[in-house]
């Protein structure tokens, strides 16, 4: 039966039909009960609130490639998804709603606000699981977790437990990073820096009993009500006899002492610092080596407590502007510089944090730290790229207790009751009706939730079903690969290798692949504010699916970051449309075909068939070897090159005479290889494109044992022969055919007109290259004549070109006019060389460049380079012309 394609091809009919038709048909299901090798990944689960950006695009697009291309290599393949409670940024969403309805969260009370969150989450959370299929991500999407469903908060309860009796959790009052809107403490990856101007303001501290004063440095003043000592380096000459001494504190007029600490930096400021253990994470380890008191002077709103004696009760930042002008006032302000510098703000709110000393749980991680140093050490986990192993390293070896409690309401609540008869601390599996040491049942439950990281450490075996002994653990457990961001290696990654070490006694997962940033065509970061942020979901809408993944893989080299502009991914839309054509032309070509039967050993192939099956069988291994090593962008160049320079460009055109002539053994035996090379090259392409590879493998002449391509085998080219030698000759062959063309362009010969041919060849095995593909010169180079040979004789008036050890000659009597050429080319060169003077004058234009967005620039940029290339290709053609005369 005639089968064919569309003219033009439209995705996003074609990606609605497959997509549906996969889940339906259950294709991306995983057996545990397969006996085939597994290959399993876990999602990095992205937050319940989140909608899909182009590093969730990234990041997905490559994960599935790797899936997809494992079920097809005979893996049962089990990619986890699942989404992440995201604790404060999900409370807030909720909080926003309830004020707009002029409600609090603290009129609703904790119960009946975490079930409005629940509602809030089945209504409107989750968004980002249907974006992730528009981008064709193949997971197992009826074993969707939620890190609160059932079975996750039993495995966080479990895991939480243990930790505890194992004496890895406990709880102390330290410093913390603190939001005094959100009233919750943040870990450093909720803490956004932005750099600001502020100042530096210089404050006298007189030296008691004597007329001296020591002058501090600080960024924020309003700190030094709570300071507790002066520092100064040990070494530093000019402050040696004042080590020991005290200074009097001003405006609470307390004294505290000079302490000498190798903390202090000489060349900063006067060398001299204020320490305020409570409010400086610096000055908290400087207090704990002096033995220094700890004075909280704020409370959870960041106002003024009573510690701040005269300023209680005013804001953080009113006390500031009020203790600078009672400083000035008294004489104690000695001058004020500008200085920027970092400030940490809560990455929902924008509030600036404030380092804060509270009572909080941790976990103890050196003991967890060390187990899963020593599994990336000895090769049980492979991080990849391997200059991320000294990241994950320095990070591991300086780790500090892990921060875990959170004061919100949304997420996991730790199973920790305290006794207020005896004061001990009751942590147990179940909910507790009495104190464990007492007996009293005068107990109230811990208010705060596990920090949202806690859950997600143990994703990959709580997804599985542990703490039950699951098959889905037994046959999926330790995970593949991890494909990553970097910039989670330390709060996800790295929580992972010690929770699936110290839980499962293996590592979570066997390679962890690090991927780098997508950034904008000028290799600048995304953001809102720059007004360059390319949305996936609209560049889905615009180019498809298939184009925008195969962009991301194109440009997804290990280690360098993307420069993501539109302009790339039209280009990949191109390539989709490249292979749909050539489709459309090889199925109209195959239409009388029936491959079964067909065999590539019993036929007498021709030069090209050899050709093009030798450069399949290599892109088939290149391939293989790319995906099996991570180098995605060299994998997608692989298969970039083969489809368009090889296939389309050249195959579909020396085979057109045999396709196209009386000889029907001729056409039969091209028609074998061209179904051959399109079925295997839609195979291959089909992990990277999805879309476009199951809609042309469907059309495809007779019956395939397979129903989808997402179930056929993945070429790997060890049933394919090759011949490297006679390839490379038909390449020369093709270079001569190239080079004739060239020739004909720049004397503006008229397509259809033949051409005389004289080739130079420098020895005899060039000449018998020659041999060999002279019909394929005659017909694709469209010439009449053709002479050749070693010390052939030479026209007198010739264009040529040189392709390796052969010399191209055409010659000119009669063939074109020099005088109306020469003409025709001077008119070309005065227009493009306006198009150059125009846009060099733009882009020379200071105001013009500072003001135009990004993307008029860029496109800008790239006319004035192809008019400045257009323009030396026809001043090279002129001056060709210019030697015949």
């Amino acid at each position: 039966m005639e089968k064919n394609l569309p003219k033009g091809y439209e995705p996003h009919q074609v990606e609605a039909k497959w997509y549906a038709a996969w889940e339906r048909d259950g294709r991306f299901a995983a057996d545990e009960n397969s006996s085939r090798p597994s290959y399993s990944i876990v999602i990095p689960p992205p937050n319940v609130t989140g909608v899909l950006h182009m590093g969730h695009a990234l990041n997905n697009t490559l994960q599935d490639i790797l899936c997809r291309w494992k079920r097809m290599t005979g893996h049962e393949v089990l990619w986890m998804p699942g989404t992440d409670h995201a604790g404060i940024a999900t409370q807030n969403v909720v909080e926003k709603q309830l004020a707009a309805q002029g409600d609090d969260r603290h009129d609703l009370g904790r119960e009946k606000f975490v079930a409005r969150v629940w509602q809030w989450r089945e209504e409107s959370g989750g968004q980002i699981i249907n974006q992730l299929k528009r981008m064709g991500a193949s997971c197992d999407w009826p074993r969707e977790r939620f890190t609160m469903d059932e079975g996750l908060s039993k495995a966080v309860r479990e895991v939480f437990v243990s930790l505890y009796e194992d004496g890895l959790i406990y709880r102390a009052n330290r410093l913390i990073n603190w939001c005094p809107r959100c009233h919750t403490a943040l870990s450093d990856l909720e803490v956004e820096h932005d750099d600001k101007r502020g100042h530096l303001w210089h404050l006298r501290y007189p030296v008691i009993g004597t007329d001296r004063y020591l002058v501090v440095a600080t960024t924020r003043p309003e700190t030094m009500l709570g300071d507790s000592a002066v520092a100064v380096h040990p070494e530093d000459e000019r402050y040696a006899d004042l080590v020991g001494r005290k200074v009097l504190l001003p405006l609470v007029n307390r004294e505290i002492p000079v302490v000498a600490d190798e903390y202090v930096d000489r060349e900063f400021g006067s060398g001299a610092v204020k320490i305020t253990p409570a409010h400086d994470f610096n000055d908290f380890e400087v207090g704990k080596r002096h033995d220094l008191e700890q004075i909280n002077i704020f409370d959870a709103s960041g106002v003024v407590n009573e510690n701040g004696g005269p300023y209680a009760g005013l804001d953080r930042n009113e006390a500031r502007r009020k203790v600078l002008a009672d400083l000035e006032a008294q004489g104690l302000l000695e001058g004020t510089e500008d200085h920027a510098h970092a400030v940490g703000e809560c990455y929902r709110c924008r509030t600036v944090i404030e380092p804060y000393l509270s009572k909080q749980w941790y976990v103890k991680v050196g003991p967890l730290a060390a187990e899963a140093i020593k599994a990336v050490e000895d090769g049980r986990t492979k991080i990849v790229p391997a200059q991320w192993e000294k990241t994950y390293f320095e990070w591991m070896h300086n780790i500090q207790d892990w921060c875990i409690s959170r004061q919100i309401w949304w997420g996991h609540q730790i199973p920790a009751w305290f006794c207020d008869d005896c004061g001990e601390i009751t942590v147990s599996r179940e909910d507790a009706t009495a104190c464990s040491h007492c007996g009293s049942d005068n107990i109230r439950r811990e208010t705060d939730v596990l920090d949202t990281w806690f859950s997600s450490a143990l994703w990959p075996f709580s997804t599985m079903g542990w703490p039950e002994k699951t098959a889905a653990l037994e046959k999926f457990y330790p995970t593949s690969c991890l494909v990553t961001g970097f910039d989670i290696l330390f709060f996800w990654v790295a929580r992972m290798m010690m929770m699936g070490l110290k839980f499962m006694g293996e590592v979570p997962f066997k390679e962890v692949y690090i991927h780098a940033l997508v950034r904008d065509a000028q290799g600048q970061k995304m953001s809102k504010s720059k007004g360059n942020v390319i949305d996936p979901l609209t560049v889905v809408e615009e180019y498809g699916t298939d184009a925008f993944r195969y962009t991301l893989a194109a440009f997804a080299a290990m280690g360098r970051d993307i420069k993501l502009s539109t302009e790339r991914i039209a280009g990949y839309r191109n390539f989709v449309n490249k292979l749909w054509n050539a489709s459309r032309f090889a199925l109209m070509n195959l239409d009388d075909f029936q491959p079964a039967g067909k065999s590539l050993s019993d036929l007498d192939l021709s030069a090209a068939d050899q050709w093009i099956l030798t450069r399949l069988k290599e892109t088939a291994e290149a391939t293989n070897r790319a995906l099996a090593d991570y180098k995605f962008n060299d994998a997608a160049g692989t298969l970039y090159a083969f489809t368009w320079h090889q296939f389309c460009d050249w195959y579909i055109e020396l085979i057109k005479e045999d396709l196209y002539g009386e000889d029907a053994q001729a056409r039969e035996r091209v028609q074998t290889v061209l179904y051959t090379v399109l079925e295997q090259l839609l195979r291959l392409l089909h992990p990277f494109m999805p879309f476009v590879t199951e809609e042309i493998w469907q059309t495809l002449p007779g019956e395939r044992p397979q129903p989808s391509i997402m179930q056929a085998a993945y070429p790997d080219g060890s049933e394919l022969t090759a011949d490297s030698g006679l390839a490379g000759r038909m390449e020369q062959v093709m270079e001569v055919i190239k080079a004739i063309r060239n020739i004909r362009g720049e004397m503006d010969v008229a397509p259809g007109r033949l051409v005389n041919a004289v080739l130079d060849c420098r020895d005899q095995a060039a000449a018998d290259v020659v041999a060999e593909g002279e019909s394929y010169i005659r017909s694709l180079a469209k010439v009449d004549e053709l002479r050749y040979g070693v010390q052939v004789e030479r026209p007198a008036q010739a264009a040529t070109q040189v392709a390796g050890n052969i010399e191209i000659l055409l010659p000119l009597a009669g063939l074109i006019d020099v005088a109306e050429e020469e003409k025709r080319l001077g008119k070309e060169i005065a227009k493009v060389q306006k198009d150059v003077d125009f846009f060099t004058k733009k882009l020379s234009n200071e105001k013009f460049v500072t003001n135009a967005p990004p993307q008029v620039l860029e496109k800008d940029r790239a006319k004035l380079a192809a008019a400045e290339e257009k323009l030396g290709i026809l001043r090279q053609s002129l001056e060709k012309i210019q030697a015949l005369k």
